[in-house]
């Protein structure tokens, strides 16, 4: 859940040796985004992130779109079956305009229509 997810961001905060992290199924919300989005401004090991099947949403996506903007080394993102939307898609797009390493994305399963995908595109 969320407490769980910011004890996870305070190691990460610090972490130099774990280069993949899959945190599926953590019933993560919003708030945890926050906390793992936050680690991930300052976190140069994780190239690897796995956060299917939780409630992050549109709001939660806001917040790791925003760490992307500055994280330079995620290349692999998994988000699917988190129920982001068209919006949290738009959030996505706006932070790969400037994000140069993210290589690998998933959003499958997320309630993204023509809106969504026409950002992303």
């Amino acid at each position: 859940g969320d407490v769980g997810a910011q004890h996870i961001a305070e190691a990460l905060k610090v972490n130099a040796v774990v280069t993949k992290l899959d945190l599926t199924y953590n019933n993560i919300g919003a708030v945890g985004a926050q906390h793992i989005a936050e680690a991930f401004k300052v976190n140069v090991a994780v190239t690897q992130l796995g956060l299917t099947v939780n409630f992050i949403g549109a709001v939660g996506v806001q917040h790791i779109a925003e760490a992307l903007k500055v994280n330079a080394t995620v290349t692999e993102l998994d988000l699917s079956r988190n129920d982001v939307g068209d919006v949290g898609a738009q959030h996505i797009a706006e932070a790969l305009k400037v994000n140069a390493v993210v290589t690998k994305l998933d959003l499958t399963y997320n309630n993204i229509g023509a809106v969504g995908a026409q950002h992303i595109a």
